[in-house]
């Protein structure tokens, strides 16, 4: 009775951590280029009674005796599916269809990685994200430009004065990556690399890589599924009141021992 009551609570504890991602997923169901998280459980360690395949009466056991402890939470696994396209026609707003991140550089140097792609200019003309971070390679636009425009493939054009043919400014490149969910989150819709992920793969949009193109003038939504997840929220619910439900079980039982002594 005693392990039925912290194996029950074993349970109720993951299931709050699954309620935990889950309300941060709906919570950024409109956040640009969001990734949502699913945790996903692992059993923890048996009791083995007898164990399996022991010999007992010179015959080994065929099934043995073991009782589980409980459950925990194993892992958030980042999902990868593709967010719904948002017109927005903003030159400076650019959307990957298909695999990649656009790759920026914090101002201590590092490099982060985001599907957001709502970026902006500096005051040096200098493309930026929302924070402030550069984009990488950088694109510089001049002050005198009179259009900017980007193709599916990442070549960045814009229309100056005085000229017929549009200026190349620059290449977009896109990163990816061997294992994508390996990618740590950071906040503010930017990821790290980790030895988990792997190193970044460089290419431009559309390329050998399998990365996939850029659509100018529009946003990736957030890839919640938020019927879904609302779903999930319900079981997680359902869950985790079948383990209380278990706990009070077991101190009922608890309690009628203790009666039996007295």
């Amino acid at each position: 009775m005693i392990r039925a009551l912290y194996t029950a609570a074993s349970g109720m504890s993951a299931q709050q951590m699954n309620l935990d991602t889950i309300a941060n997923n709906l919570a950024n169901s409109s956040t640009v280029g969001f990734r949502e998280r699913q945790l996903q459980f692992q059993d923890m360690i048996y009791q083995n009674l007898v164990t399996p395949g022991a010999a007992q009466s010179q015959q080994a056991v065929s099934a043995g005796l073991q009782i589980g402890l409980g459950t925990k939470s194993a892992a958030t696994e980042l999902i990868m599916t593709q967010g719904d396209l948002n017109q927005t026609n903003n030159p400076l707003d650019l959307a990957i269809q298909g695999q990649g991140f656009f790759q920026v550089q914090r101002p201590d140097g590092t490099l982060a990685y985001t599907r957001a792609g709502n970026f902006y200019l500096n005051n040096q003309g200098q493309v930026v994200d929302p924070q402030g971070d550069l984009l990488i390679p950088n694109i510089t636009v001049p002050q005198n430009a009179t259009a900017v425009t980007i193709t599916q493939y990442g070549v960045v054009n814009a229309t100056l004065p005085g000229q017929q043919n549009p200026q190349q400014l620059g290449q977009i490149q896109l990163a990816t990556f061997v294992n994508p969910g390996g990618l740590e989150s950071t906040g503010s819709n930017d990821y790290l690399a980790t030895l988990s992920s792997g190193n970044a793969v460089l290419g431009n949009p559309g390329g050998q890589q399998g990365l996939g193109t850029l659509q100018q003038g529009y946003l990736e939504n957030s890839n919640v599924d938020v019927v879904g997840a609302f779903v999930q929220m319900v079981l997680a619910q359902r869950a985790y009141e079948s383990n209380s439900k278990v706990i009070k079980a077991a101190d009922g039982m608890y309690s009628e021992v203790n009666n039996m002594v007295q």
